[in-house]
């Protein structure tokens, strides 16, 4: 899962809407929003994989559906990331931070509530509404409101990110307790924690209004960006490691825990891989300006990937911390991915485009490998077989990372 920010949209305002007031919204309120905003972005999905087998097995479910909740925030992100600009066309992007965030509130209060796997399903949906919004509007609102201290709230954006996904990974155990069902109260008590920006946002929202973002720049480049190998490879990549990451998140702990790792530590593992993602978020973009042999370094972070499943295969309790921290830095694939889409495009309208292609496919084809893990874990009851299924990912992700890295342009490849 990525820390990583999502390029922000640019919205073409309504007839009649008040124009934004990138002023209104003062430093501290604006670090307070975002700091919390952020935080509450991932404990949503992450918090359920350290219980997942305590879930599953409370609705009498098996690894399929495993896969399906694990694939879930995938799919939810590529659908709602497709509707976030035509919903902050209506609502303006304070106003849909807000009623999204009503709605994760609700369903994590609800949720572990719910008396099927089915509404446990769909409450799991509406819980992922405000992340998946959240991963387009947010960033556009710092954009929009941040003035001159743009620069470090996106940097807070970044580090609450992380700390929120690591912290709901860490934390699922430990809350949980002792008790069978001690999973109920364990995924509750992150609604107390989504009321909190809520509340903050609402207020924001009395300072700025229906805060519309201005018109795009007219004019385009033609050209099908199926065109372009470049965007293929970032699409591909973007897939395959957000599928790693979410599989993670979901089964991972499953694996760890059948190895003998209580499901403590396996939390705590999980929560060191995503916090692996603060680092990659901040060092990759200078890497990737800088760095003259940048194709094979971004292969390398697939064949790391390879490794990491490897050694849980072969010496799962050699050292689980290290095969944490390989995985972790195999993860830096995804704020790479990230950062190679402005750095290989010429003009903000490709760079653009190329943003609504790679991310929300990539979300789509990533929720596959979730769910095809998921279905392999319950044809074979081998875990092995998932880990070996996620090694070859790895060399995928190697393939297609060495060539979005390659010093060549979207812009170039569709106008050839």
């Amino acid at each position: 899962m990525s820390s990583t920010p999502t390029p922000p949209p640019t919205v073409r305002p309504e007839p009649g809407a008040r124009p934004a007031r990138a002023t209104a919204v003062g430093g501290v309120l604006a670090v307070l929003a975002v700091g919390l905003i952020a935080l509450n972005l991932r404990p949503g999905a992450t918090s359920l994989g350290p219980v997942m087998e305590d879930v599953v097995g409370a609705y009498g479910q098996g690894a399929i559906a495993s896969g399906l909740l694990t694939a879930l925030p995938c799919i939810a992100f590529g659908i709602f990331g497709f509707l976030a600009v035509p919903i902050s066309r209506r609502l303006g992007l304070t106003g849909t931070v807000v009623a999204s965030f009503v709605l994760v509130a609700i369903g994590l209060l609800l949720r572990p509530a719910a008396d099927s796997f089915g509404m446990f399903l769909v409450l799991s949906l509406l819980v992922l509404v405000g992340p998946a919004l959240g991963n387009v509007v947010v960033p556009a609102w710092i954009k929009q409101h941040g003035s001159a201290h743009t620069v470090g709230l996106m940097t807070l954006y970044s580090v609450m990110l992380a700390v929120g996904g690591s912290a709901g990974a860490a934390l699922a155990v430990p809350l949980a307790g002792g008790a069978a069902d001690g999973w109920r109260g364990s995924l509750q008590l992150w609604a107390l924690a989504a009321a909190v920006p809520v509340v903050i946002w609402a207020f924001v929202l009395t300072r700025t209004g229906h805060d519309f973002p201005p018109a795009p720049a007219e004019g385009d480049l033609p050209g099908s960006l199926l065109r372009s190998p470049t965007a293929i490879a970032l699409t591909v990549m973007f897939g395959v490691q957000s599928a790693n990451a979410y599989t993670q998140f979901g089964m991972l702990p499953q694996v760890l825990t059948s190895s003998g790792i209580s499901p403590t530590r396996a939390g705590f593992l999980i929560a060191v891989i995503s916090g692996w993602g603060f680092v990659g978020g901040l060092v990759m973009p200078t890497v990737i300006a800088r760095f003259r042999h940048l194709p094979w370094l971004v292969a390398g972070f697939g064949v790391l990937t390879t490794i990491g499943y490897l050694g849980l295969w072969l010496a799962p309790a050699a050292s689980p911390m290290l095969w944490a921290c390989v995985l972790g830095i195999g993860g830096f694939a995804f704020p790479t991915a990230i950062a190679l889409l402005p750095a290989r495009t010429r003009s903000a309208q490709v760079t653009a485009r190329l943003g609504g292609l790679a991310q929300p496919l990539g979300y789509v084809f990533a929720a596959l490998g979730p769910i095809a893990a998921g279905t392999m874990l319950d044809l074979t009851g081998s875990f092995p077989a998932v880990l070996v299924f996620l090694a070859i990912t790895g060399i995928v992700l190697a393939i297609a990372g060495y060539r979005a890295a390659l010093p060549r342009y979207v812009d170039d490849e569709i106008t050839a």
